[in-house]
């Protein structure tokens, strides 16, 4: 059993590096995320989640600078600075919304931010739909449903996975600094010795989080597969789907579907330098009353319904 040097509380951003700052704040915008603040050389998009920001883009040549979680406490930044292998020191953080951070590197390289103390911004308007099915057929008594045909409205951001080669010394080292727990674990089809993904969740105890805040999947590369944001729900998702296809037909990558693990209705598309962004809405959330389960390859990473995933989205690992 690992004892975590902290237990962050979620996600809380991706920055990432784009050379046209106009052209990402055009797809981001079509994907679904608002502008928070932007500066000659940064962008910053949120959701309608009261985060201040949940998407940074800084000028400069394609890459993935860091991922971003949330700590709960200024005292965990200090104990991850004194205790995480090549942590930094507490550091102010000179952005819009202000606050502190540790940047450290995970077993492949790639470097996170843990932060705390970042200013929140009021939330933004958004409905979710009601839907007369199921048990319950007049959750909508009398009122017409009509979709706005517009781009999604992001909430929140998600989670991240992460390609890599040595699956499961990327898991220990995530275990260790950040406090995730798996949720479940998928092995080779005839050998269950053999990781191939692991789905981690934020340790909340008896609070119920999202299936997983951090994936690992086993790929001969390391980097980033993808970066996820939960929408408002099924409409949402699937106008924001009409949206950005009328306009990024090209940039589509796979959707709509249904996970097995996670469960979550999803749709996921490249931006204009080829990091994966997916849009979900439903998803399975566990707390530590929850049962770790292995499962084949068979079940494990297959769609319950739509498409099963192209190579190009397996072989995603951008840095």
């Amino acid at each position: 059993m690992v004892t975590p040097i902290i237990r962050i509380k979620d996600i809380a951003w991706i920055r990432l590096r784009s050379p046209d700052l106009d052209k990402a704040e055009e797809y981001l915008t079509t994907f679904g995320l608002v502008r928070a603040e932007r500066s000659g050389d940064k962008l910053y998009m949120r959701g309608t989640d009261p985060s201040h920001h949940i998407h940074i883009t800084e000028k400069g040549d394609p890459a993935v600078l860091r991922i971003a979680f949330w700590a709960q406490s200024l005292e965990d930044l200090h104990k991850l600075s004194r205790e995480g292998d090549g942590a930094s020191a507490v550091e102010d953080l000179d952005e819009p919304g202000g606050g502190k951070r540790v940047r450290i590197r995970e077993h492949n390289g790639m470097e996170l931010e843990v932060v705390w103390g970042v200013e929140s911004a009021a939330p933004l308007q958004a409905e979710a739909n009601a839907f007369n099915f199921g048990a319950n057929k007049t959750a909508r008594p009398g009122k017409l449903l009509r979709v706005e045909h517009r781009p999604s409205l992001v909430k929140r951001i998600g989670h991240v996975v992460i390609s890599t080669p040595e699956i499961e010394k990327s898991v220990a080292w995530a275990q260790r600094h950040l406090g995730i727990v798996a949720s479940d674990d998928v092995h080779m089809e005839d050998d269950p010795d053999t990781l191939l993904a692991s789905f981690n969740r934020v340790d909340a105890g008896p609070d119920y989080v999202d299936h997983h805040v951090m994936m690992f999947g086993r790929h001969a590369s390391s980097g980033m597969n993808h970066v996820s944001f939960e929408v408002q729900d099924f409409d949402d998702l699937a106008t924001g789907h009409d949206t950005l296809m009328q306009k990024y037909p090209d940039l589509h990558l796979w959707g709509l579907g249904r996970h097995t693990l996670g469960a979550q209705v999803f749709d996921y598309w490249m931006d204009p330098w080829g990091r994966v962004h997916e849009h979900w809405t439903d998803t399975d959330v566990l707390n530590n009353s929850h049962e770790y389960r292995k499962h084949p390859k068979s079940t494990g990473l297959h769609s319950q319904w739509g498409p099963q995933a192209p190579q190009a989205f397996r072989d995603a690992a951008s840095r």
